[in-house]
């Protein structure tokens, strides 16, 4: 069987990946068939609630898992087949990007609001849409530049503080071996 087909050559420095056909189709599939579900879900999740903090997480969570799937679906379907909306697909790209972090968000609306979890949980409860905002601001002003440098620079060095190994940081926004070597070993010892 030739797998080749499936592959994607590799991409160069700060271009984007280019998915193939398949891959477009696969993305497209696996996204669109769980909209009907999510949204099923959702409804059961807000029928069986008893009181109001269960309809609010229910509602929350299920806003946020429908739209992840919707917003995906659109994307991976305008940037596959329908080209005569290329100018749309920036668009729907920051989208597909801003509402994975409002899904996370969403996903701890259950356990903040439907849990005794201690003085914290107040807090972190507008703190995640906080962070969700962050990130939503990042991605509507720096969409695609820095990625490759900063984002991996920030979690490389992230890592290398959680550790303590302090060797691995680097100056400025390149990615030394050092740091790829400091993140490799920061998984193993």
């Amino acid at each position: 069987m030739n797998l080749v087909r499936f592959m994607n050559n590799r991409v160069p420095p700060n271009k984007r990946y280019q998915p193939t056909e398949y891959e477009h189709a696969a993305n497209c599939a696996t996204h669109a068939m769980w909209i009907i579900p999510s949204l099923l879900g959702s409804s059961l999740l807000h029928y069986e609630s008893e009181d109001r903090w269960e309809r609010l997480s229910a509602w929350v969570y299920g806003a946020g898992l429908s739209s992840l799937f919707i917003i995906s679906t659109l994307f991976h379907t305008v940037t596959w087949k329908k080209s005569h909306l290329r100018s749309m697909e920036q668009c729907f790209h920051m989208c597909d990007r801003m509402v994975i972090y409002f899904f996370i968000a969403a996903s701890y609306a259950p356990w903040l609001n439907l849990r005794e979890l201690g003085p914290w949980a107040c807090h972190m409860r507008w703190l995640v849409w906080v962070m969700a905002s962050f990130g939503t601001t990042y991605v509507f002003f720096f969409h695609e530049r820095f990625v490759p440098t900063l984002t991996a620079s920030l979690e490389s060095n992230w890592l290398c503080v959680h550790t303590g190994d302090r060797s691995c940081f680097n100056v400025g926004n390149t990615i030394s071996k050092n740091n790829y070597k400091c993140v490799i070993n920061s998984f193993f010892t």
